[in-house]
């Protein structure tokens, strides 16, 4: 059974900074694309960041524009996601996500979804 276990979040204010992890169980963690999407409230799901299975090829959207940075530890079964510069937009649920294969394929194409960790950025 895939298990993603998402930490980290919290209230911070605007222009603070947070790390996210992800703890990953239950599938071949180095073998799959993974990514952190989030969902604010009365919208939709949105990617924030996508990591390809070998650490070696990241993706962004635009909103992110320098501030977040994604890696994984696959010795560990770990995701991260570094928030710097967080604005009261970005307040979110932040989810980690497995993707079905091990590259990005542009899509919100999750075959697994975390909890998530609740970010509130607020003065």
């Amino acid at each position: 059974e895939v298990q993603l276990v998402e930490s980290g979040g919290g209230l911070v204010q605007p222009g603070g900074s947070l790390r996210l992890s992800c703890a990953a169980s239950g599938f071949t963690f180095s073998s799959y694309a993974m990514s952190w999407v989030r969902q604010a409230p009365g919208k939709g799901l949105e990617l924030v960041s996508a990591i390809n299975s070998g650490s070696g090829i990241k993706h962004y959207a635009p909103f992110v524009k320098g501030r977040f940075t994604i890696s994984r530890d696959n010795a560990k079964n770990t995701l991260y996601l570094q928030l710097t510069g967080l604005k009261v937009e970005d307040t979110a649920m932040y989810h980690c996500a497995k993707h079905p294969a091990s590259e990005y394929n542009g899509g919100l194409d999750l075959s697994d979804r975390g909890q998530g960790t609740q970010v509130t950025v607020s003065s």
